[in-house]
């Protein structure tokens, strides 16, 4: 297991990702635990891009209701529960489809956990065609995340599925 992410500052984002793919399935080998992993990798993110906010939800049934609730994260307090179809993590959980939103202001339902969130992704867990859990990233600024976000955070979540 690796002890701390190395990354040097300087880099693009793409290359970011690219040096911290290896760091990552290094830190989640061997370990099987759902939390354990998504809490390592949550504090890897925040650690290298800074992000504002960053955590995941997990699909629970609770009284016969499926919802979004809160697991591991890093950033300030957040929502507990997000119903389905509800605010960007509860649209891309519905679409089963990442989320790009550029101005959290301007997209329909947004809830607002923390005023001071602009931008926000949301990339979907997904295990044999459902959506287990959600990756939901913001930003304290406007059009802070862009397809290369998209395509590694995919990649990502895609190390998750297949432990869920």
């Amino acid at each position: 297991m690796a002890e701390e992410i190395i990354i040097n500052k300087k880099l693009t984002k793409r290359e970011k990702y690219e040096a911290l793919m290896p760091q990552l399935l290094s830190l989640l080998e061997g370990e099987n635990d759902i939390i354990a992993n998504t809490a390592n990798i949550t504090a890897a993110l925040k650690e290298v891009f800074d992000f504002f906010w960053i955590g995941f939800y997990f699909v629970r049934s609770t009284g016969g209701k499926e919802e979004l609730v809160l697991g591991p994260f890093q950033g300030p307090v957040a929502c507990v529960r997000i119903p389905k179809g509800k605010g960007v993590c509860g649209t891309a959980w519905d679409k089963k489809q990442s989320i790009i939103v550029e101005d959290v202001d301007k997209f329909p339902g947004h809830i607002a956990c923390n005023s001071l969130s602009r931008s926000e992704i949301v990339i979907p867990v997904i295990k044999d065609n459902i959506v287990v859990a959600v990756l939901d990233v913001d930003s304290e600024k406007l059009a802070d995340f862009d397809v290369v976000d998209e395509e590694y955070l995919n990649r990502i979540t895609g190390l998750i599925s297949s432990m869920v």
